[in-house]
């Protein structure tokens, strides 16, 4: 039980607060993970695998340490892992970031709709119209909230303060580090694995619950045919199904940095609306309630 309602109090306080506003300890992560890369990758990005190992390791595993140390505090051990799950939660966020896109579609506001969308997908944004803005933005609620949410819970629920830190941490390193480039492809495979793996179990759980949450039947056939097509095995699944429980059409080709990517179509139905960045965020909210209730039964029924 007592794990059952430390989840309900991180997502109560994100739900009430959101992001810290000043100094949100994963910036100060960020520069120490910018300083570990200009270390060990260099300027030119020389770094092998095997120095990307020696900087993740170097900046998760003390923290994660610390992370265990402070939760087993007696007397507010329990405090400390309440603000740690609260810190590594980006429910609130997920909705101050997609409904602008949303509302400024709702007032005809194409150029506004473009901007926004643009603060949140790594994709050109510029020449979107109306379809192409609210699925860049349905496909960013849907896959964020795998990423930033139900992967956070779970990790807290298998491990605890010290589950969590180390996957929102590793999450971040691989956002920063997990390219496909030049300068990250060998420092940064060590971050971009590890994160597949800490994500491969939460991903799954957040497509089923978004099957169970929507129109099932399709959302079920549209993972089993089309995710195994996508290019990330964890994003695949939770985007198909979540296309797949909304009835839109996701996917499709898509232009980053100036080359058009030919992506496979995920999902069935419509091409997505503003109405429909509305509903993913729904969706997300749902499956959260759906997640503390069945913790909360769970811990009823043990005890």
């Amino acid at each position: 039980m007592s794990l059952a309602l430390s989840c309900l109090a991180g997502v109560v306080l994100d739900a009430l607060l959101g992001e810290p506003k000043r100094a949100h300890p994963l910036v100060a992560f960020g520069r120490l993970a910018d300083a570990l890369e200009r270390r060990f990758n260099g300027p030119e990005g020389r770094g092998w695998r095997s120095h990307g190992v020696t900087a993740w390791c170097l900046a998760v595993l003390p923290l994660t340490a610390l992370a265990w140390l402070l939760a087993r505090l007696p007397g507010v051990g329990w405090l400390v892992e309440v603000v740690l799950l609260y810190l590594a939660l980006g429910l609130r966020s997920l909705g101050a970031h997609a409904l602008p896109v949303a509302r400024a579609l709702w007032r005809n506001d194409l150029r506004e709709a473009r901007r926004c969308v643009g603060h949140i997908v790594s994709r050109d944004t510029t020449a979107l119209d109306v379809p192409g803005v609210s699925r860049a933005a349905t496909e960013s609620v849907l896959e964020n909230g795998s990423d930033a949410v139900f992967a956070a819970l779970f990790w807290f629920a298998v491990a605890g303060a010290p589950g969590v830190v180390l996957y929102r941490l590793s999450n971040t390193l691989d956002a920063m580090w997990g390219y496909r480039t030049a300068r990250f492809e060998r420092f940064g495979w060590a971050a971009a694995r590890i994160d597949d793996g800490l994500n491969y179990l939460p991903a799954r759980l957040t497509a089923l619950t978004y099957a169970l949450l929507g129109r099932t039947r399709r959302a079920l056939h549209c993972w089993r045919t089309q995710a195994p097509r996508w290019d990330s095995p964890n994003a695949g699944p939770v985007m198909a199904a979540g296309a797949g429980a909304l009835g839109v059409e996701l996917g499709g080709p898509a232009f980053y940095h100036g080359e058009r990517h030919e992506r496979p179509v995920l999902g069935q139905g419509r091409a997505p609306g503003a109405r429909d960045i509305e509903r993913a965020l729904d969706l997300v909210w749902a499956g959260v309630g759906v997640w503390l209730l069945a913790l909360l039964l769970g811990a009823w029924l043990h005890a």
